[in-house]
């Protein structure tokens, strides 16, 4: 038979597909039913520890975030939806559905099988799963922050959106992976002129019922029209690219199982292109700190859009949150803009991990730890903080209410948040390997806890934000707040240096000067 009929005989090519799959399934190394059984208590165990105690007190106590009538809702709905669908196309960009493990993807290639046969059947089914995960996520989110289950009527429009949501969401993922560049900005203002539209429509009309129903249609109806041309890509998919995004995919969750996701996430940052000469004056010298940050971040401009964009946006948000934060909501979008702040604060320069390899390397040079946190902290601290207030100044000169309190505390609040987000950031820049010390069993009534400090290990930035928050909550004076907040971000400064080993290198070598 030539190669051409045994790739037009699809029975043929199924079974030579699965046959493969069985032989890989059985190879050494593989999960074992003790493993699984693991994985399946720890999801017990969190479920029955946090989720059910978290479900039952969004039952008894009142919402966040109140939905109110249906026609003011469809428009939070339409932008839900244009978010997901951005999203999703951007991770798919990453990290798509066809991603698999480099050695099976590397056996398929040196057949003569088309693409279609072994990434169709895996495309699927990871499909499905996305569209189910983004399903129960959006249902527990909207349960948990809203009073939009409260009512049958809402319930079910809203349970409507949400499957809407969850399968346009997967196609979006698939179509970021398999489709050009262009074809995925069509597809992005597509999504956006069609919110626009949809969110008229809905104010136009005089009952705002029908404005869910057509949030979920639209989706809903977009995925059944992409899903036949995303998977008919499949059989043209860039396999060289794939192959470079499973095998950079197989080396981040090598370092996700062993305790570096920071290492893990740092595969995926962008490489800088282009301006480098802009770095050197005419007469030969580096330009200055601000200077050299502000090209370097120009480098990757991708990462500075987004990056602005959060701390515009999380500066407004945060001074909003601050200028009421006697009560829930306003607590709510005080930590929400802190957290915006927080991740805008680590896209918008690469100086951050240029200061941990400086500080954990020897200095060869000589040069003084003052001039290395002046030269790569100079550009991050000044952008996030003019950027933060920039957003925050706006949103306090257009949106002020007069009964929110004095600006004056709103300010102290807002310049205190931002000074707490740029110690947790630098705390998490300089996180090296996993101690093995968090290995360590806790051993408590309720099972082995020791998972919990590596979540709280992995993700101290936020975490460290998140409290922080909470606990300028707490100080009834702005001044106060503003203080604790200072000592808190020094003592994160003191904890990122001391991840580094500076403070034992530092006071050696001012003994050895001495």
């Amino acid at each position: 038979m030539t190669a051409h009929g045994i790739a037009a005989s699809g029975s043929d090519a199924g079974t030579r597909v699965h046959a493969v799959r069985q032989r890989y399934a059985r190879r050494g190394g593989r999960a074992t039913v003790r493993g699984r059984a693991y994985a399946a208590y720890l999801v017990v165990l969190f479920a029955v520890f946090y989720l059910v105690p978290a479900f039952h007190a969004a039952s008894t106590s009142p919402a966040l975030v109140s939905v109110g009538s249906l026609a003011g809702a469809t428009p939070v709905a339409c932008a839900l939806a244009v978010a997901v669908c951005w999203g999703a196309q951007l991770a798919g960009r990453f990290w798509g559905p066809l991603v698999i493990q480099p050695f099976l993807l590397h056996v398929f290639l040196s057949t003569d099988l088309s693409p279609a046969y072994y990434l169709g059947t895996i495309a699927r089914r990871r499909l499905l799963y996305a569209s189910t995960a983004t399903l129960l996520s959006a249902c527990a989110a909207a349960y948990l922050t809203t009073d939009l289950f409260d009512h049958p009527d809402t319930a079910l429009r809203g349970l409507a959106v949400v499957v809407g949501l969850g399968a346009v969401a997967a196609v979006a993922w698939l179509w970021g992976q398999v489709r050009a560049v262009p074809d995925n900005l069509v597809l992005a203002s597509a999504a956006g002129a069609v919110a626009l539209v949809v969110t008229a429509i809905s104010r136009m009309t005089s009952a705002g019922g029908g404005g869910p129903w057509l949030v979920a249609g639209v989706p809903a109806a977009t995925a059944a029209a992409l899903g036949r041309a995303a998977f008919r890509s499949i059989r043209t998919v860039d396999l060289a690219r794939l192959a470079r995004e499973s095998a950079r995919a197989s080396q981040a969750h090598a370092y996700a199982w062993t305790g570096t996701l920071h290492h893990a996430l740092d595969l995926y940052r962008p490489e800088p292109r282009g301006l480098t000469s802009a770095l050197i004056r005419s007469d030969g010298r580096l330009r200055g700190y601000l200077a050299q940050g502000a090209i370097r971040a120009l480098r990757t401009p991708g990462r500075v859009i987004a990056a602005v964009t959060l701390l515009l946006i999380g500066g407004a948000v945060l001074s909003l949150g601050a200028a009421g934060p006697e009560d829930g909501p306003a607590l709510f979008w005080w930590v929400a803009g802190a957290v915006c702040v927080y991740l805008g604060s680590g896209w918008v320069s690469e100086t951050w991990r240029g200061l941990r390899d400086e500080l954990t390397l020897a200095p060869l040079f000589g040069e003084w730890w003052g001039g290395t946190l002046a030269r790569t902290l100079a550009w991050p601290v000044v952008a996030v903080t003019v950027g933060a207030c920039l957003g925050g100044g706006l949103a306090i000169i257009t949106r002020w209410p007069p009964h929110s309190g004095r600006p004056v505390d709103t300010v102290l609040l807002l310049a205190g948040s931002v000074v707490l987000v740029l110690g947790a950031r630098f705390l998490r820049e300089m996180k090296l390997h996993l101690p093995l010390e968090l290995l360590l069993p806790v051993i408590t009534p309720l099972g082995d806890l020791s998972g919990l400090r590596i979540v709280a290990w992995q993700f101290d930035g936020v975490v460290v934000v998140v409290l922080g928050i909470a606990v300028l909550d707490a100080v009834p004076s702005a001044l106060g707040a503003t203080a604790l907040a200072l000592g808190l971000a020094a003592c994160c400064v003191w904890t990122g240096l001391r991840r580094t080993g500076w403070a034992h290198r530092g006071l050696l070598s001012r003994l050895s000067r001495a």
